[in-house]
């Protein structure tokens, strides 16, 4: 261990000290102050003589008498199956009164992609319970797929909805492939208040039994907001690729973990990118989302759920622009569709899910369900052209067809989307609920559905049901 009392400079959450010796990047560090407080930090740049170190603790209290101690290690987790079930801090210690962890193994933080040549590909389903994301945009085993919420909506509702519900569906062939289900919950820059919603909400439905929480709020410093990730991500592998559990880690809120590596930055005095974003900030998040996915001969998985609220409601943002480019999809938090009572709010057809097609269908799901899915996108697009048509010439003007899309639009919101933050679906009836909606439309309408499925799906009495209501 090299100890020092070199501090030359100490600015918003960096210390700066001069050293004699190579110092290693990420190396860990430890400052004690003149009252003999011990603050954890981290090297983030390394020169001839010089080293910058982010502290998790913040540097209020940190003066150039502190002594600087080089731990000559890298950050590393703790990690033990025991895991399941606490409540860590951002910074990855027990936040829960529980007993200290006694780890099976300690793991660097960094971490890596998974090399392309060893990944399985993503083609098995995720039931979250929530029909606009099984229905119309499937989560897969192995995908990071989005949620682009906006500032004040219910996003962290449908996180913990997801956290709640989110399963493996039986295996059809016999036996299934032996692997558990768990959630890593990694929250950023929260607030106290949301923090006790979360806790009340894992405790009452018993969700924290197969969870593993990471908290880092509001008012903790930036720097541990930057490694909150990456502790949760460490975890998830360990379970995932070593104990063989399907792990689905949901991390929010990124835009704060982004304002963080802003914050550090500009305490670095580095050249700004866009909106002040550091230039570097695709490759950071890209080393979050791409450490997601499914490894050849291994039975777990590590599925990722990032959410991030867009400011502004603005899609064309760095953070969520970013974010689009690295993941395989979004779902839309939708702000008119939450002003409408519409629970969860996810507006679908900006929505995406780029691998849904690979884990839907026959033997994953059912064998309506792509049919299904793109005949109700097409009615529900249509729905949605005619209500800016009814503003300008009235709903009198349309014809007896159009009609019928109107109706489907507000029925879809109100029967399908909205099915309220407690309401656990399972495929089956995501699919039943969509079926009764395409059945008000005569079966040559259904021009994207196969006429086997036809037969065997379309509800004849519903038609009949609509043509008594007319």
């Amino acid at each position: 261990m090299k100890e020092y009392k070199t501090i030359t400079e100490i600015s918003g959450p960096l210390v700066f000290a001069e050293v004699d010796k190579p110092i290693g990047y990420d190396e860990m560090v430890e400052i004690e102050t003149a009252d003999g407080e011990i603050r954890r930090g981290q090297v983030l740049e390394s020169e001839d003589g010089l080293v910058a170190i982010q502290v998790f603790e913040g540097t209020s209290g940190i003066d150039k008498n502190a002594f600087v101690r080089f731990q000559g290690e890298t950050l590393k987790m703790k990690l033990t199956e025991n895991l399941l079930g606490r409540v860590l801090s951002g910074s990855g210690e027990p936040i829960d009164g529980g007993p200290p962890i006694e780890p099976d193994e300690r793991r660097d933080i960094v971490g890596a992609a998974i090399n392309p040549y060893a990944r399985e590909y993503p083609e098995e389903f995720i039931q979250t319970g929530v029909s606009a994301i099984d229905g119309m945009n499937t989560l897969v085993r192995g995908q990071k797929l989005p949620i682009f919420s906006g500032s004040g909506l219910p996003h962290n509702e449908l996180a913990l909805q997801i956290a709640r519900q989110a399963s493996v569906p039986e295996e059809e062939e016999e036996g299934g492939d032996g692997s558990e289900f768990a959630v890593i919950f990694g929250a950023m820059g929260i607030t106290a208040e949301e923090a006790n919603e979360f806790m009340d909400d894992f405790e009452r439905t018993g969700a924290l039994e197969r969870s593993v929480v990471f908290m880092n709020l509001a008012d903790d410093p930036a720097v541990e907001r930057t490694v909150t990730p990456r502790m949760a991500l460490t975890t998830a592998e360990y379970l995932a690729f070593d104990k063989d559990y399907h792990v689905l880690v949901i991390l929010t809120d990124m835009t704060n973990y982004c304002e963080a590596l802003r914050e550090i930055g500009a305490a670095r005095e580095e050249v700004p990118g866009r909106r002040g974003y550091p230039g570097y900030m695709y490759t950071d998040l890209a080393q979050l989302y791409e450490r997601a996915g499914r490894i050849q001969g291994r039975d777990g998985s590590v599925t990722q759920i990032p959410i991030l609220t867009m400011p502004g409601d603005d899609d064309t943002h760095p953070i969520p622009d970013l974010t689009g480019y690295i993941t395989e999809g979004q779902i839309y938090v939708d702000r008119d569709l939450n002003s409408q009572g519409v629970q969860p709010p996810v507006n679908v057809l900006p929505s995406l899910s780029r691998l849904m097609d690979d884990g839907i269908g026959e033997g994953l799901t059912r064998e309506d369900h792509a049919d299904v899915s793109d005949q109700m996108y097409a009615a529900y697009a249509e729905g949605e052209d005619l209500r800016d048509l009814v503003n300008i010439v009235g709903r009198e003007a349309l014809s007896d067809r159009d009609n019928k899309y109107l109706d489907f639009a507000d029925d879809f919101e109100s029967d399908f989307v909205d099915q309220g933050f407690d309401t656990n679906r399972d495929i089956d009836e995501t699919l039943d609920i969509g079926w009764d909606l395409l059945s008000t439309f005569p079966k040559e309408e259904l021009n994207r559905i196969d006429e086997e499925l036809i037969e065997k799906y379309y509800d004849d009495a519903a038609v009949e049901e609509e043509a008594t209501a007319d």
